[in-house]
């Protein structure tokens, strides 16, 4: 593809030591990882808002990213960008037997039961390993790796039969929080809202709602209304800081009752 190739060439002159950018010369992956963190970030928020022609704004920074650490690796001779994507080409088949070759899945069960488990032969987990959980990344978002442990964990038969009883899980560590605020110990209070999180995660799975995407449009959501809170009592001539709580919980109302 044309485009593609045109990109490699613009990264690469970008980063060449002679007539290159002195800010794209300086980089590493490490430099570069927040930015790779920050439009990964904003790609998912452009597909939030619906918004198409952003979106494509933001894959192709997604896509800078892939090609910025793919030159760098060039650069020490470690892998290049057709590297990469020789190999995410050669994973895709050979976890879609079912579509590439001739094996047939008894449901859709069966066949993510095969992605885990050659998910785990290419990660060279045997039946030696120490921990189920040990070849997770460390780095991973708290409530996205809350949600990869507890799809882990429940691969082996540890998890809840049903709703019902993540929902007696939730309540459980609720009072346990409660209890913990009574002692006045912060650590404990950390840790117990912890476990709170921990089981709300639970109810997202069980419920098939991704935890991350649901606290991102929560986030989102709570953002918008205080907007519009803002823009109420600023057309009253009202400081916030100076507005009583039932003044600012008014306001909210008439957020929440307007939309």
């Amino acid at each position: 593809m044309k485009e593609l190739h045109a990109l490699l060439e613009t990264v690469a002159k970008l980063r060449d030591p002679d007539t290159g950018c002195p800010w794209d010369l300086k980089q590493t992956h490490q430099s570069l990882t927040p930015y790779l963190l920050e439009e990964a970030y904003e790609a998912v928020e452009a597909i939030e808002s619906g918004d198409i022609t952003e979106l494509k704004q933001e894959l192709g920074d997604v896509l800078l990213q892939v090609v910025l650490h793919a030159q760098l690796a060039g650069e020490a001779e470690e892998f290049s960008f057709a590297d990469v994507a020789r190999t995410i080409d050669e994973k895709m088949i050979r976890r879609h037997p079912h579509v590439f070759a001739d094996q047939q899945f008894a449901d859709e069960t069966e066949q993510k039961q095969f992605w885990e488990a050659e998910k785990q032969r290419e990660k060279g987990v045997g039946d030696t390993q120490e921990s189920i959980l040990s070849s997770l990344p460390s780095n991973l978002p708290a409530l996205l790796k809350a949600e990869k442990i507890q799809k882990r964990v429940s691969r082996v038969g540890f998890d809840w039969d049903d709703v019902a009883q993540v929902i007696d899980k939730i309540e459980e560590e609720m009072q346990e929080v409660k209890d913990a605020l009574l002692s006045a110990d912060e650590q404990h209070v950390q840790e117990e809202v912890g476990d709170l999180l921990f089981a709300v995660v639970n109810l997202a799975r069980f419920t098939n709602i991704n935890a991350e995407s649901a606290l991102f449009s929560a986030n989102r959501k709570f953002t918008r209304r205080f907007q519009q809170l803002e823009l109420m009592a600023d057309q009253e001539e009202k400081m916030l800081s100076d507005c009583t709580l039932s003044e600012l919980e008014a306001y909210w109302s008439k957020v929440k009752a307007g939309e």
